[in-house]
């Protein structure tokens, strides 16, 4: 476990050995979220300062806190900002070893970000990063399975995807464990640049490269380029393993001095898929092709796309040695979905609740299994933010695709205008589709609609809060 000697160490260069080292379970910026034994780190913020916490972090058992500020209340305090090979530390007088002590530093997150990269540095452990615009989440979790077949395995809670909760992910290692499998989000150049300094990956898979976040990032091409700053950062010896369906991740061969796995649905890839059957929520079928072996798969998991993801769990499997056996067992142990989740309505319509966000990408993959679904198909569809150049062609590749799938539209948010409008030039009846400005009017407008053996897509941006629609007709109990 970390020890205060390792924290003053990552943080001074200073060997300090006590008589009793000091541990700690787990480091923490939520003070609701600190269990006895956790690192507090006070991050300041626009909406709320850790600072302010520090106190209630304490009581709910934190014995240690990074701070930069000043605090309300007068705790013991070792201040760390001019600390230099010469000076030795004095720790506070009022402090007794066991009790709350308080590290004043220049920059928490700085801290906490340079403690994760000592910490990481000091285990024998394999990381494998992902990242991509579309299936990181999923993709994670599946191979995290994959790889627990044989190796103690950590991987990010959550989305704890960028520069906070990284860090505070790779401060759960312990020495027990031998794989870290971290999902890598990017908004701005550079950032996944900064998390691989922090994780120094040996293996690194790309998803897709797709329009989310061209808001941010500017562009297609800019955002591959962030994206390839994994590749970028692998070793010579380690694993890139990328989308030969996708020509933006197949440009990443060149950017790195990793070995190349391609995966994808055609035999230019070493590793590929063909004969897939979709059967609903049952899952899918698919045949498996690695060099001269093939193999039948059936994996819980939903729609063609997924098929993706199973790829990506395998070509991991293969780099981290395991064998078939537990690669197969570890897709077929896959969860059923991570975020699309099948509830059903008073009406006994049958709603696909995939609210968590949405990109043209991902949208597009989720009226896939729509398509693939029995009944009449409704897609209530929200506003797809952050896409920035893309807002326009990609509400219109979504509401021409709507208009193919759906026997219903209905179209939520004022950029949803532009999917209505589209799926109306698409051919759709314009008595099928119904646009409404927000979630509230969706709700009314589905309650009388919905009826048994109806399927209901609910998909859109996070900001629409798209997930209200589902807690308004859904079956409680």
């Amino acid at each position: 476990m970390l020890t205060l000697t390792d924290v003053l160490e990552a943080l001074t260069g200073k060997h300090i050995d006590m008589q009793k080292p000091l541990t700690f379970s787990e480091a923490a910026i939520d003070s609701r979220q600190v269990i006895p034994g956790s690192l507090f780190v006070a991050l300041p913020g626009v909406r709320t300062d850790g600072h302010q916490f520090v106190g209630a972090a304490f009581q709910n058992g934190a014995i240690l806190a990074l701070v930069e500020k000043d605090l309300p209340q007068d705790f013991p305090t070792l201040d760390l900002r001019a600390v230099s090979p010469e000076t030795p530390l004095a720790f506070p007088a009022s402090w007794i070893p066991g009790q709350p002590l308080c590290l004043r530093v220049n920059n928490t997150l700085e801290a906490l970000q340079q403690l994760a990269r000592y910490w990481r540095r000091r285990l024998n452990i394999r990381v494998i990063g992902i990242t991509g615009s579309v299936g990181k989440s999923t993709t994670k979790e599946l191979i995290a399975e994959v790889l627990s077949q044989r190796y103690r395995t950590l991987k990010n809670p959550g989305n704890l995807n960028n520069e906070i909760g990284l860090p505070l992910t790779l401060l759960r290692l312990g020495k027990g464990h031998e794989r870290a499998v971290l999902e890598m989000g990017f908004y701005v150049p550079g950032e996944i640049a900064l998390l691989c300094d922090i994780a120094q990956p040996q293996v690194g898979v790309i998803t897709n490269i797709g329009t989310v976040h061209a808001e941010r990032a500017g562009s297609q091409e800019a955002i591959a380029r962030g994206k390839s700053e994994l590749v970028q950062a692998l070793p010579v010896g380690g694993y890139a393993i990328l989308n030969h369906d996708d020509p933006w991740v197949r440009w990443m061969a060149d950017k790195t001095q990793a070995q190349i796995l391609y995966y994808g649905l055609t035999p230019e890839a070493h590793l590929w898929a063909d004969e897939i059957e979709t059967m609903g929520l049952e899952g899918i079928r698919f045949r498996l092709h690695y060099r001269r072996e093939s193999f039948s798969v059936r994996v819980p998991l939903i729609g063609h796309h997924s098929v993706q993801t199973a790829l990506r769990a395998t070509a991991v499997g293969i780099v981290e040695g395991l064998t078939w056996g537990e690669i197969i067992h570890g897709l077929q142990r896959s969860p059923t979905q991570l975020r699309l989740v099948a509830v059903r309505s008073s009406s006994g319509a049958l709603i696909l609740d995939d609210t968590y966000n949405a990109s043209p990408e991902s949208t597009l993959a989720s009226l896939q299994i729509l398509h693939e679904m029995k009944g009449r198909r409704i897609a209530v569809l929200g506003d797809m933010l952050e896409l920035g150049p893309y807002e326009q062609s990609g509400h219109e590749k979504v509401g021409v695709r709507a208009a193919e799938v759906a026997d219903v539209l209905v179209a939520v948010g004022e950029l949803s205008k532009i999917i209505a409008r589209a799926a109306r030039e698409a051919g759709m009846k314009p008595e099928k589709i119904f646009w409404v400005p927000d979630t509230s009017q969706a709700i009314e407008v589905l309650r009388p609609l919905l009826k048994e053996g109806d399927v209901v897509l609910i998909k859109g941006s996070h900001g629409l809060r798209m997930d209200r629609i589902v807690s308004a007709l859904e079956v409680v109990g």
